[in-house]
């Protein structure tokens, strides 16, 4: 039996992964130009399937990629660790014969401990050797100077991708001007630092006063284009025995404008409400919708509990129409209250990411459904 082609909730791999064209080309080309680079974009807009699939291109022309997710790593010892594994599994292991690849890391003032898993043999590394903070500081520098030193050694190129960046101010206050000092002597590098976060992002890299002060090329994701979109929906439903009417595809994209989880989660729900050489339409659609909502009321409902009065009137405003809700007229026909109200509801909410700005200075909230959801009025 055809299993369902649409992917949410994990990484968009292979078949799943929607047309980032544009995207993938220039970041496949800075990688390649040893480019340090910022990619940023609200949760869910496949910011890691993007990096997941340039990886996946990149290991095949011989370029080395590490990969850590700073949201695993809330100490430095944790990161040493994940550091570690990574440099042993992603570039030691493409470049020595195994009883050779512990050697990277000869020298290093903490001396790991090496664990293996029974079931997979996958190496493991513990740095709680010390409790010495410059200890630990000379490890971390010595781990983060082996990617280069490495590739220089081998003639290689290496990308070091940091998932989840911001968190990095969080692990030490210190920890940004460790790397960069690292991060500055290293040619044969291109580092990728990924966020969610952009106001952090943006203080990281873009306040002067900051270590990686214009460090790095930024790369913002936005929505995937629903023209794109579009042919990607009708080919999944057609491979697996459906067909989808044009008409319920225009509603799929203008109910989530082109948000790639939000489309792709949709399409999940649909497809399960077609039977093979079934066709998709209206009573589909209403069907998926409604499932969808329902699965999504938890989430919603946390949502809305933790948001202030002023932040949930501006968010019933900004599900019926999204516009500028500073706008005198506005809040008029919305019923919110005064400027000064409006304006630190609205900086909390753009802070959590449920709402966001567009090119043309007008505000929407991020996650389609959440809008439909009040919308709805299913609170």
């Amino acid at each position: 039996m055809a299993t369902n082609p649409f992917r949410y909730g994990a990484l968009a791999l292979d078949d799943a992964f929607t047309d980032r064209k544009a995207e993938l080309d220039e970041l496949l080309a800075d990688i390649r130009n040893g480019q340090d680079i910022v990619v940023f974009a609200p949760r869910r807009y496949g910011k890691s399937s993007l990096v997941w699939r340039a990886a996946q291109r990149l290991r095949k022309t011989g370029v080395l990629v590490a990969q850590v997710n700073l949201m695993t790593t809330p100490t430095k010892e944790k990161l040493a660790e994940k550091l570690a594994e990574t440099i042993h599994d992603d570039i030691a292991s493409r470049l020595f014969r195994a009883k050779e690849r512990l050697r990277v890391f000869a020298g290093l003032r903490i001396t790991p401990v090496v664990t293996v898993d029974p079931e997979t043999g996958a190496l493991g590394f513990s740095f709680a050797g010390s409790r010495h903070v410059q200890d630990v500081d000379a490890t971390l520098e010595r781990l983060l100077e082996l990617p280069g030193l490495l590739a220089a050694e081998r003639g290689r190129k290496v990308a070091l991708v940091l998932d989840e960046f911001q968190e990095v101010v969080d692990i030490d206050r210190h920890l940004p001007k460790l790397m960069r000092s690292v991060f500055e002597r290293q040619p044969e590098v291109a580092h990728v630092y990924l966020g969610s976060k952009r106001h952090m992002l943006e203080r990281i890299f873009s306040d002067e006063n900051e270590p990686f002060w214009r460090s790095a090329k930024q790369m913002e994701l936005g929505v995937i284009a629903p023209p794109l979109f579009r042919g990607f929906i009708e080919s999944q439903f057609a491979k697996t025995g459906r067909t989808v009417e044009p008409y319920t595809v225009e509603r799929v994209l203008d109910t989530t404008h082109g948000h790639p989880y939000a489309t792709q989660e949709l399409c999940y729900f649909l497809w399960e409400e077609t039977p093979e050489g079934g066709t998709v339409g209206a009573e589909q659609y209403e069907t998926a919708l409604t499932k969808l909502l329902r699965s999504e009321h938890a989430h919603f409902g946390l949502v809305w509990d933790k948001a202030a009065r002023a932040q949930r009137l501006l968010l019933q405003a900004l599900a019926l129409e999204p516009g500028r809700p500073l706008a005198s007229d506005y809040r008029r026909r919305h019923g919110l209250p005064g400027p000064s109200s409006v304006q630190r509801a609205l900086g909390a909410l753009l802070q959590d990411e449920l709402v966001s700005r567009d090119s043309g200075g007008e505000y929407r909230i991020t996650e389609p459904f959440l809008a439909e959801w009040l919308e709805r009025g299913e609170l």
